[in-house]
């Protein structure tokens, strides 16, 4: 239990502090004034006052703020103050300020794997054939337990993805295998047939296979700083584009709420990649970043998302959203938040004490 917590204060711990110094760097970067730069909420526990900025730390820790000057369009300003306001910087600078909160939470996601794939390189999985089905194409046409599969149609296969890419892709062709077997070369062509599957989701699809699972081999590829970073922003980019799939399953109905998890959840998860090693640790670090920052971007009031579909608005209309309706949004956003907060707490409270 006491590692769950400890894992859980420094994953929110490092995953806050970067979100809000995106806000805090762009913001100064653009000459706002910055009143509190704050980790945690509610009231200060400790901190230092440097020039106009109160850096502390609060006491409820699920969240932190960086309060700007002039934030809100309706406050009192002193005229001295004008040149510091957020409000009264030109929308485009608005933006950036808010989208880099965010946006820093998906930079730590890479450099977390830029500095991981530095150090051990990549796992690539060889294209060997392990079992293989019975009547399936591979046996039927002659594969063999043990066979590394070399290339297909004439092109170089060097990974079991490369190769299932291929298969997938062939729409149920005629495939020419170059199998390496005991030293030897082979030629085997095989036919994929047309099955149905469940994905991630457990939705049906239909795909194209030759019957046969990964012999389970690898090796670790070794990568320069370029091949590090570009692999980097892949995974990065591989890992939000299932959370933005997996929102809309949500929407759609698909995928149960029931996955849904909160700190609890979060807190143990964290707690059992901790005492797995550092790096699955800090792989945990980036994944839930990645999350925090695809979330972030949701056109939900209170959000990021929100304050940016607003200057978005008002980089169309050329004018600020009436307070008003910014108010009425806030409210909205305020309650769909808490509704979601209490639901993912109940996900929680019965994930953990009624399973």
């Amino acid at each position: 239990m006491s590692t769950n917590i400890v894992a859980f204060i420094i994953v929110l711990g490092v995953l806050i502090f970067f979100h809000e110094l995106g806000h805090f760097l762009i913001a100064r970067f653009f000459r706002v004034g910055i009143e509190k730069f704050s980790l945690g909420f509610g009231p200060r526990l400790f901190g230092k006052k440097i020039g106009i900025t109160d850096y502390r730390v609060s006491v409820f820790p699920l969240g932190g703020y960086v309060k700007m000057v002039g934030e809100e369009p309706d406050s009192e300003l002193n005229p001295a103050d004008i040149p510091l306001s957020f409000s009264h910087k030109h929308v485009m600078k608005k933006i950036l300020i808010v989208a880099a909160g965010p946006f820093f939470n998906l930079l730590l996601a890479v450099l977390i794997f830029l500095i991981i794939f530095l150090i051990s390189g990549i796992f690539i999985l060889k294209p060997v054939a392990g079992t293989l089905e019975t009547n399936s194409p591979a046996r039927i046409a002659g594969l063999a337990k043990g066979d590394l599969i070399e290339s297909i149609n004439g092109k170089a296969v060097s990974s079991w993805d490369d190769m299932a890419k291929i298969i997938s892709g062939s729409n149920g062709k005629k495939l020419s295998f170059s199998v390496k077997r005991n030293g030897d070369v082979l030629k085997v062509d095989i036919v994929p047939e047309h099955r149905e599957a469940k994905n991630i989701f457990g939705e049906d699809i239909k795909r194209y296979a030759i019957g046969i699972t990964s012999a389970g081999d690898y090796y670790i590829k070794k990568l320069n700083p370029f091949e590090a970073l570009y692999e980097s922003m892949r995974q990065t980019y591989r890992i939000a584009d299932l959370t933005v799939v997996s929102i809309v399953k949500l929407i759609q109905g698909t995928l149960s709420p029931k996955t849904l998890g909160g700190p609890i959840m979060i807190a143990e998860m964290a707690g059992q990649q901790a005492r797995e090693g550092a790096a699955n640790f800090v792989f945990f670090i980036a994944l839930v970043s990645i999350n925090l920052a695809v979330l972030n971007f949701l056109p939900i009031p209170v959000l990021d998302g929100g304050h940016l579909f607003f200057f978005f608005v008002e980089a169309a209309i050329g004018k600020p959203v009436n307070i008003k309706i910014r108010e009425i949004a806030q409210q909205v956003g305020i309650f769909i938040l808490i509704v979601l907060m209490i639901y993912v707490f109940y996900n929680d409270i019965t994930r953990y004490f009624f399973s």
